[in-house]
């Protein structure tokens, strides 16, 4: 069986398949704690509409596999997956072993891992072991150098910290090395320390806050994640890294979609550190999986990464266990700031200590959606939560594509959930 491709010269290493007589139910997985719509306060047809526009996405061929998870009023509505976990990218062969994709398989969050790393560095203020308005260098002196002294951490959850991207031309397997990014960016130079730029830190604030979890709470941010999240949720995976035992069961991310022209692929660059090409290749690599890398190596399920949302849309509570206190969550989504432009991303953002905020008319999570929050990962992965319409979504995708025909079903879809679940 093969991924459908549109008829055009759309991957970088084009396979010239057709999706005639394609049957997507041979690739789909419906995961039996689904509700019936009427459960959830909604009809069976607006839960088929959902998914129509979900296989509407992986029709692109954009997206080698999709894992959905959506909760409304509390309640699973849509959990399921389409596609293959590998051997069906683009530069895969017909002669490839294509793993079906399953509806519970750990995927890479990229940075949507930095909405939990943003909560652990909530709970720790909430323990009282940290102030996040107190500067970095408070905890670890060493920060200071060059002006930093009075960059605090609050100022880096809301992207406003000053250090948004690691030096240029370092290799890119220095990310590898916690001790030696951290020295990089104790020695960099901020483009401001009073807060009052935005821009993006893609990957700069995670080796921060795993520091200072590390210097203050005297264990590894993983461990600390254990404790207060993984465990008391009765999580699998959600973890910073992977463990081998549950390697075999992993997506692969691939490098989808045309590459991105100028200026677009200079801002990925400078944002990332990586090209899309390069970013798929390292996060398929065990050293990625071995390694701690808190604002984009996050792996989960896309229920574990719904549970996570609706958690806080529970006021901190799960299955009545206060994992978070209700002021910790109003702290983590309360806006700081209206839109603003990012210079990094480029677009105007709205964002809260950790968290990126729907908007209105529009915002990052569709129309009217000015209560919302959550982070993409990588463009197309999208993980929010809505308390408007009552509802958590994770959509997981493997296919790391830029500027592409399939932004417009990505936008459809995220509308779609909006406009049934209101």
């Amino acid at each position: 069986m093969s991924f459908p491709i549109a008829n055009i010269n759309l991957l970088r290493k084009p396979l010239h398949l057709s999706n005639t007589d394609f049957d997507l139910v041979q690739i789909t997985q419906i995961m039996p704690d689904e509700e019936f719509g009427e459960q959830v306060g909604m009809t069976e047809a607006s839960k088929e509409r959902i998914w129509k526009a979900t296989e509407q996405l992986y029709k692109t061929g954009t997206q080698p596999a999709i894992t959905l998870c959506l909760r409304k009023n509390g309640k699973i509505l849509l959990h399921r997956s389409i596609g293959h976990a590998s051997g069906n990218g683009p530069n895969d062969t017909n002669n490839s072993e294509k793993v079906v994709a399953t509806a519970d398989m750990p995927v890479c969050l990229y940075s949507a891992s930095k909405a939990v790393t943003a909560l652990v560095m909530h709970k720790m203020a909430e323990q009282g072991a940290v102030n996040l308005l107190d500067p970095v260098s408070f905890y670890l002196p060493e920060f200071a150098r060059h002006g930093k002294g009075n960059i605090t951490l609050h100022q880096i959850l809301s992207h406003r910290g000053g250090i948004p991207g690691l030096p240029k031309g370092i290799p890119l397997d220095t990310i590898y090395d916690e001790d030696k990014v951290w020295e990089l960016l104790c020695d960099s130079k901020p483009i401001t320390v009073d807060g009052s730029k935005l821009a993006y830190h893609a990957i700069t604030g995670g080796f921060v806050f795993q520091h200072v979890v590390k210097k203050v709470m005297g264990v590894t941010i993983n461990e600390y994640l254990d404790q207060h999240f993984r465990q008391p949720m009765d999580m699998k995976y959600f973890t910073f890294g992977l463990e081998e035992e549950h390697r075999n069961q992993v997506a692969q991310n691939y490098a989808t979609g045309p590459n991105a022209p100028f200026p677009m692929s200079w801002l990925v660059k400078r944002a990332l550190g990586a090209s899309f090409p390069e970013a798929a290749m390292i996060s398929n690599d065990y050293r990625w999986m071995d390694c701690t890398i808190p604002a984009a190596n996050l792996y989960a399920s896309a229920e574990e990464i719904s549970r996570f949302y609706q958690m806080l849309l529970n006021q901190g509570e799960w299955n009545g266990k206060q994992i978070l206190e209700p002021e910790t969550v109003i702290r983590a989504t309360h806006p700081f700031g209206d839109f603003s432009f990012d210079r990094t991303m480029m677009i105007p953002m709205r964002y809260s200590a950790g968290l990126m905020l729907g908007g209105k008319p529009f915002g990052m999570w569709g129309k009217n959606t000015e209560n919302a929050y959550g982070h993409i990962g990588l463009i197309n992965k999208m993980c929010w939560a809505d308390p408007d319409r009552d509802i958590s979504v994770a959509i997981l995708t493997t296919g790391l594509a830029l500027a592409s025909h399939h932004i417009p079903c990505l936008v459809k879809l995220m509308h779609v959930i909006n406009k049934e679940c209101s």
